[in-house]
């Protein structure tokens, strides 16, 4: 299947975005990885280079955002869904030494505070993370503000355990989190 050039960019520039953050990736090193010109790139996107970010956010929010959906459809429990979830994770990491697709908090760190639109685009992808934590939560029997918190505390813990693999160079601690998240939920 033949991507069109607009696809074709978003899917480079997520990985470029994701692998170096927005401010090391200068438009002209998309515009050679993407094999286009000024004029191809403006044309897609007008407003430039952070509406191309906000657009691979949107990108990451539908990608991430359909998988944990189709994740947390298969497993009966929270506890199920999340260990399946973590372990795609640490599979990917041992595998390609990196975790694409799932993490983009080097954008965030970088981006959220300069941008309102950059910041409203990351602050929808973990919203929709963290509604498709508490629906299931709900369903597992835990009150609405109970599933919030839970949901909010494994959203924080999951992206920064992928931070913290790609900074250490080990899967060890979304292991460690996988092993925690379950006893954390027999708690409440």
């Amino acid at each position: 299947m033949v991507k069109d050039t607009k696809s074709v960019i978003i899917d480079i520039a997520t990985t470029l975005f994701q692998q170096r953050g927005y401010k090391d990736v200068g438009l002209n090193e998309i515009l050679k990885a993407c094999n286009i010109s000024k004029g191809s790139f403006y044309h897609h996107f007008p407003d430039g280079k952070e509406a191309l970010l906000i657009t691979c956010l949107q990108f990451l929010n539908q990608t991430i955002t359909d998988d944990m959906v189709d994740i947390f459809k298969r497993y009966p429990t929270t506890e199920e869904a999340i260990n399946n979830m973590i372990s795609k994770l640490i599979v990917q990491y041992e595998t390609e030494g990196t975790i694409t697709g799932y993490t983009f908090s080097s954008i965030v760190s970088e981006m959220a505070s300069l941008s309102d639109p950059v910041r409203i685009a990351c602050a929808q992808l973990y919203q929709n993370m963290q509604d498709i934590y508490v629906e299931k939560l709900v369903a597992d029997g835990f009150s609405k503000d109970t599933a919030y918190s839970i949901a909010l505390m494994m959203t924080a813990s999951i992206e920064g355990g992928m931070m913290l693999c790609l900074t250490q160079g080990t899967s060890e601690p979304l292991k460690i989190i996988s092993h925690t998240i379950p006893k954390l939920l027999k708690e409440f």
